[in-house]
């Protein structure tokens, strides 16, 4: 008799508590832009991660700051220390090691960091995206949170915002990327881009702190004295950029 009734508890238990309802997309997109909407400022912490044809080619991790209206930075630690800052009108990519920049018009910019300026900006995920499914066929590869897919607005649709700007690369005309929710509170936890053409570029998140004490002058970038500024694309090759100037 005894078991009998904690068998019977525990199915009473286990079968009248509510599921969780999985989240829809539009709920999930949501809770997404109202996580980070009312943050002048952000930092966390990444890890990005370099993939051709499926084979990982390099690996990267720092902090990355984000301020409105469309200011980013991202310091990179390891494995080398390298900078990306975007202060609302130029994105700036320096190496230390090379005494180089590279300084491009930010709407321009065809960079896998791109689409991160939502983060800096009106949080309106229609901006980047032309459509957004939960995609669960091809998740993101941390598989922790709920992941969406966002089908990047084609170049001539684009309102100068998003990743496939006016005077951009066409290589990012087919391109997607799987944005992974945390559905509890819509934080933001990976996201992994991918290129028609075999590459993916995945970025993975942690420590979100929502507007943390953020300096302006961290999103601005002045050369040092030796430094080269080269005028042209992040992605492009050195036969492609335009000539240096030397600071």
């Amino acid at each position: 008799m005894r078991w009998s009734f904690v068998l019977g508890v525990t199915c009473v238990l286990l079968f009248s508590e509510p599921r969780e309802a999985t989240p829809d997309a539009s709920s999930l997109i949501r809770k997404f832009e109202a996580a980070y909407r009312s943050s002048k400022t952000l930092r966390a912490t990444f890890l990005e991660r370099y993939f051709d044809n499926g084979k990982l080619v390099r690996s990267d991790a720092g902090v990355a700051y984000f301020g409105k209206p469309g200011k980013m930075r991202w310091e990179y630690q390891s494995p080398e220390p390298n900078l990306y800052v975007v202060d609302g009108k130029w994105s700036w990519f320096y190496v230390p090691a090379d005494h180089t920049v590279m300084k491009m018009a930010a709407k321009q910019s065809s960079d896998s960091r791109t689409p991160f300026s939502l983060l800096a900006g009106e949080m309106r995920v229609s901006r980047v995206c032309k459509n957004v499914v939960i995609d669960s066929s091809n998740p993101a590869s941390t598989a922790r949170g709920v992941v969406l897919r966002c089908n990047f607005r084609s170049a001539e649709h684009d309102d100068g915002h998003g990743p496939n700007a006016k005077n951009g690369t066409p290589r990012t005309e087919n391109s997607y990327a799987l944005f992974e929710l945390d559905p509890a509170n819509g934080k933001l936890l990976s996201v992994l881009i991918v290129d028609p053409g075999g590459v993916k570029v995945e970025f993975q998140f942690a420590n979100w702190e929502f507007n943390p004490h953020v300096d302006a002058s961290m999103f601005r970038f002045h050369p040092e004295k030796g430094v080269a500024i080269v005028n042209g694309d992040f992605e492009a090759s050195p036969a492609t950029a335009r000539p240096a100037e030397v600071r």
